[in-house]
């Protein structure tokens, strides 16, 4: 997956974008850990109740120069892209998705389109 000005998770309709006004220090005060090539990824399960079960993952990268982004939901190792919209039973991890979103735009780091 390329970087892009612009990113969706697989299922759902939301459009987001990074913030104006995002800085390096505020992508690691969320915890956000810089790679080798200078991005920024944030890594997150979306199981609600431990964050040591192997749940699905919400992986947002940034590039270094902070204009763009990737981000998607993937199984416990992280290879393969999931639809969590569409999986029986998955209401909490929604949930926890939704609160993970909503915590990165007050934060003023995306924007929804």
């Amino acid at each position: 997956m390329a970087f892009a000005a612009t990113a969706t998770i697989k299922g759902n309709d939301t459009i987001y974008a990074l913030h104006l006004n995002v800085k390096k220090y505020t992508l690691k005060d969320v915890g956000f850990t810089e790679t080798r090539g200078g991005n920024f990824q944030l890594e997150r399960p979306l199981d609600p109740n431990s964050p040591y079960n192997q749940a699905f993952k919400l992986k947002i990268t940034v590039a270094k120069d902070l204009q763009n982004l990737k981000m998607s939901i993937t199984t416990a190792n992280g290879l393969q892209a999931v639809d969590i919209f569409k999986q029986p039973a998955k209401d909490e991890e929604i949930t926890q998705f939704n609160f993970l979103m909503d915590n990165l735009i007050e934060r003023e780091i995306l924007i929804k389109k």
